[in-house]
């Protein structure tokens, strides 16, 4: 049943561009946040590279797949109701809110 999943070498890729672009950042805003008080053995939590477990990643995709299934559901009963057969943006903004909250 992997198939039916999102990869997760991708969702791992989108999550290392989004931790680059929160580095670059805090670099560009000097770095003046709580972090930079911290104090560890070896390497500040400022300068260590971030990553990501497997199964962090394998449970994220999971996460996604059942929030995306769900977003997908509960829009297309929306539609019904009205008499549409197409699902459009609409409907995943009206279902959007509750859907949130649910998550």
């Amino acid at each position: 049943m992997e198939a039916d999943t999102f990869d997760p070498d991708l969702i791992h890729a989108i999550f290392k561009q989004i931790w680059t672009r929160r580095f670059l950042e805090r670099e560009r805003n000097g770095g003046n946040d709580a972090t930079d008080c911290e104090v560890g053995a070896g390497t500040s939590k400022k300068n260590r590279p971030t990553s990501a477990n497997a199964n962090a990643v394998k449970l994220s995709c999971e996460l996604l797949r059942v929030f995306v299934t769900e977003a997908v559901q509960r829009a297309a009963a929306i539609a019904e109701a009205e008499g549409v057969i197409k699902v459009e943006a609409t409907h995943l903004e009206r279902i959007l809110p509750q859907l949130l909250l649910d998550f």
